[in-house]
């Protein structure tokens, strides 16, 4: 009897484990050195007044990513493949041309975060970046798709040091889950510019092919649906608990000294004489983790998405002999993306600039035609969305546009 009910309470815990993975990863890789520079920017500008957006931040990003999930289970298929069989190699071709630059620009924007979290230690950017390069080359290359996804959950734990950094900063716990709780609406530019920041930065176009693509390389199945849905509640609960704790940290040290920051990296030095020399030294090993993590999976993303879109082999179970195309653009892109990096005299603002702009430019074509596909019954099945579901994703999706526009104008304003 105890071995029967054991069994009943430990296999569902197994379940869930053997379908973990991709949503959880998704979410706090985009947690990356951008991410974490607005994240950090927002509380030491704006304290704690914008904490309460992370919930309607962590609405859009389960949705956005069980809409993934759900079509990588129900189909078998990755999303590039899909919307080259739905809607053609023309419309394909363009939005894999777009993704392509998109994320070489992304790319070369962690690897520039990897060089400034590593020059907090003192350690140069001509050693830190082609070492970051290949190790993260040779993690993918001589990997299974099993052994990488366990190293990039370990990553995720990482980004427990922004907790424990937020921790280290004593705020007044007080103000913080007052303004957590009850919005604080000031209506000017900084702050609205900042809001749609801080949302924008939740969803990349990258993030939704990985996404699938992992789901289906993992082989979760249909009658899975339930647990791979888990899996992105919790990845996303646990990436907004990180953001809200990088917010807190930089809103408790920095804010009342009103000490202006640009990045991710001036914040992690800023706050060493404000909370101490562990709370910065583990926002600097965050930023690192966070940049090393993103360097990883981006190029990865894109290798992906060309991959399926173009029809060749792609995954990290296949051998180099049985996929070339795929490992050959991994490679192009890890080495393209550092290279840019270590150019003396690279434009590393301006670059990180314009793969926001493209970001916003491509955000809203992928999202519409994710939800063209998630609600066709022919393709979907049993999988296929509900109309009180479809029409809160819809409305969810026409608001995404309207700030990623707003977004989108206020970042070419400033190039």
């Amino acid at each position: 009897m105890l071995q029967l009910l054991r069994r009943r309470l430990l296999l569902p815990i197994f379940a869930f484990f053997s379908v973990v993975g991709p949503a959880f990863i998704t979410a706090n890789v985009d947690n990356d050195a951008p991410g974490i520079a607005t994240y950090s920017v927002a509380g030491a500008h704006f304290g704690y007044s914008l904490l309460w957006l992370l919930w309607p931040t962590l609405v859009v990003l389960i949705v956005v990513q069980e809409i993934c999930a759900r079509m990588g289970v129900a189909t078998a298929k990755g999303l590039a493949d899909l919307i080259r069989e739905e809607f053609g190699v023309k419309v394909t071709a363009l939005l894999m041309l777009a993704l392509l630059v998109t994320n070489l620009a992304n790319t070369a924007g962690e690897f520039a975060g990897l060089a400034e979290g590593a020059r907090i230690f003192g350690i140069s950017p001509y050693l830190s970046v082609p070492v970051g390069a290949l190790v993260i080359w040779l993690l993918v290359i001589k990997g299974s798709y099993g052994s990488v996804e366990r190293i990039f959950l370990l990553a995720c734990l990482v980004y427990l040091a922004y907790p424990i950094s937020g921790i280290l900063a004593h705020p007044d716990w007080g103000s913080v889950f007052e303004q957590a709780v009850v919005p604080k609406l000031q209506l000017n530019t900084s702050v609205l510019i900042m809001a749609v920041g801080i949302v924008g930065t939740t969803i990349a176009p990258w993030m939704q092919f990985y996404l699938q693509a992992s789901v289906v390389e993992k082989g979760t199945r249909a009658s899975q649906y339930g647990l791979a849905r888990w899996d992105v509640v919790i990845g996303g609960v646990f990436a907004i608990v990180v953001v809200f704790f990088i917010m807190v940290a930089c809103a408790a040290t920095l804010h009342p000294t009103g000490k202006e920051i640009g990045n991710a990296a001036e914040a992690a030095a800023a706050l060493r004489p404000l909370a101490g020399r562990y709370a910065s030294g583990l926002f600097a090993i965050g930023l690192l983790n966070a940049a090393l993590f993103a360097a990883s999976i981006l190029p990865l993303s894109t290798a992906y998405s060309i991959c399926e879109g173009i029809g060749w082999e792609r995954g990290l179970d296949r051998p180099f002999r049985a996929a070339p195309q795929f490992y050959l653009l991994y490679t192009a892109l890890i080495v393209i993306g550092a290279g840019i990096v270590l150019l003396p005299g690279a434009p590393l603002l301006r670059i990180m600039l314009i793969s926001q702009v493209m970001n916003g430019i491509l955000l809203p074509a992928i999202l519409v035609l994710m939800l063209l596909l998630a609600t066709r019954r022919s393709l979907m099945g049993e999988l296929v969305m509900s109309k009180p579901y479809a029409i809160f994703c819809w409305g969810l999706t026409v608001l995404l546009i309207v700030l990623d526009a707003f977004l989108l104008g206020s970042t070419l304003f400033r190039t």
